[in-house]
């Protein structure tokens, strides 16, 4: 396990560089001009373009602009929002949470159910729920998420009615965030209909950030526990009468939770 985890921790540093040259490289392939686009409709003189082209250090070879960005991120400085005219770590900031926050409750609705179907499962290998629960897992596994989610919106947004199409929370309810969990804040302020809202906001998203974990996980939960089922003491502990429940519930199920466990922090490293 620590191994693995060393192993993964040496890979983090040439993905990283990687993704620093994709992101400067997709940036500089993009047509248009990043000066035009930050001087707006009013446009720009060309004593203006050529001192704003030196600020920003597009005068410069292609490869000292890539040197010069990547200094710029291990300070701390992501630049400044076209758009907002803020600087991008703050507009990251005010957003980050609501990511983390959907990711938590995507992976609680993943684990809570993907562990009990994979476990289920196992219990009835071959058995037509069986087959229905690898089928369903193995299509939420191939399922493109930005599909799935158009389905959901349609269908519980749009045609039922029960979910809200976007957004956080209602826009009735505004306070001022205190951990930018909208969840946790709500409850914070002792917003129990507020609190409601943003639940409701909260579904779908994680409904379908969570599918492919859920599938992953309770197909290596079920790998896991027919691995464990198929041990020695396991048919030991039949022979001595002990209940299917107790087999599997407690014996088998506890040591199939290692292999379980690394895919949920996969899971984790993805989402």
């Amino acid at each position: 396990m620590l191994r693995y985890i060393l192993h993964k921790l040496l890979l983090f540093v040439p993905t990283l560089i990687g993704i620093t040259i994709c992101a400067f490289a997709f940036v500089r392939l993009l047509p248009g001009d990043p000066i035009l686009a930050m001087a707006g409709e009013h446009g720009v003189t060309p004593e203006r373009y050529e001192l704003l082209k030196e600020q920003f250090g597009f005068n410069l070879p292609i490869w000292q602009q890539y040197l010069r960005y990547v200094g710029e991120i291990l300070q701390g400085n992501f630049g400044i929002s076209i758009s907002t005219k803020r600087p991008v770590i703050d507009e990251f900031m005010v957003l980050f949470p609501a990511t983390i926050e959907l990711s938590i409750v995507a992976m609680i609705l993943a684990v809570v159910l993907g562990i009990p179907a994979g476990v289920f499962a196992a219990a009835k290998r071959g058995s037509w729920p069986d087959q229905l629960i690898m089928g369903t897992a193995l299509v939420g596994y191939s399922m493109p998420i930005f599909w799935w989610g158009l389905l959901l919106i349609i269908f519980f947004s749009g045609f039922l009615g029960w979910t809200p199409v976007s957004g956080r929370i209602g826009l009735q309810y505004f306070f001022q965030p205190i951990t930018g969990f909208m969840l946790i804040d709500t409850l914070l302020y002792g917003k129990t209909d507020a609190f409601v809202s943003a639940l409701k906001h909260m579904i779908l998203p994680a409904v379908v950030l969570g599918t492919i974990p859920l599938a992953v996980i309770a197909r290596q939960t079920r790998s896991a526990m027919l691995e464990v089922l198929g041990e020695d003491y396991i048919r030991t502990a039949r022979a001595k009468g002990l209940g299917s429940s107790r087999v599997i519930g407690v014996h088998a199920l506890r040591n199939a939770l290692i292999p379980v466990v690394t895919t949920i922090g996969l899971q984790v490293g993805v989402l």
